[in-house]
């Protein structure tokens, strides 16, 4: 799972950005409001952690932003324990919810989860699809019952699809969804996941659409 992190603060940044990759999440870090406007607006993230405290454009103008843009992309606002108007304020205009500072990084990756589950229409940590069943907690994955033992590349490749049922995704949305700025990624790194996930889970669970892309299919009504 892809999310930008806008934190001024070198120390608490990287202990975040650090804190949230040990929880599976892919983070792009900036450091001041208008570059996080603009990675938001151009960027595929699943959400944004956004700090009010932002040097050239504070959080509260990020997001107000964002909003009269129409973003709909789950924001989630860091605050000063005693920063109750800024917290009322960040709500009103839009943010999805807040963590208060010093924060809990296990509370934030858990916030982050149920942020993007509920922006898919989801209420609870499992994703069902037929007889496959991914925990995003645990980050395992069933199939009939039986686990199935991915890595993490492929994990985060088969949610990404997962939250995406139905649509076809091109390789380049993929890529974005799943690779943080600067990495290296060869021009067949997707097609070797999908060629993987087929072998250890089905070979008709991923299907292609000659170029476009990938999808996984909705599961058909049982009658």
């Amino acid at each position: 799972m892809r999310i930008l992190l806008a934190e001024d603060d070198a120390m608490l940044g990287d202990g975040l950005r650090a804190g949230l990759r040990q929880q599976g999440y892919l983070v792009d870090w900036v450091r001041d409001g208008l570059a996080a406007e603009r990675e938001i607006m151009g960027g595929e993230y699943q959400a944004a952690v956004l700090d009010l405290g932002l040097p050239f454009k504070d959080g509260l103008e990020v997001l107000q932003s964002l909003r009269l843009r129409k973003m709909t992309l789950p924001i989630l606002v860091l605050t000063a324990r005693d920063a109750v108007p800024d917290r009322i304020k960040g709500l009103d205009l839009g943010a999805d919810d807040y963590v208060l500072k010093p924060v809990d990084l296990f509370e934030l990756g858990a916030r982050l989860r149920s942020l993007v589950r509920r922006a898919h229409g989801q209420t609870q940590d499992l994703i069902d699809c037929a007889d496959l069943q991914m925990n995003l907690s645990a980050r395992k994955v069933s199939l009939g019952g039986q686990e199935v033992v991915l890595s993490t590349r492929e994990f985060d490749l088969l949610h990404v699809l997962l939250l995406n049922i139905g649509r076809v995704l091109s390789r380049e949305q993929l890529e974005q969804q799943l690779y943080s700025w600067g990495a290296e990624v060869e021009s067949n790194t997707i097609e070797v996941h999908i060629h993987h996930l087929r072998k250890k889970l089905r070979p008709d669970l991923i299907q292609t659409v000659r170029g476009v892309g990938y999808t996984l299919p909705r599961p058909k009504a049982s009658h």
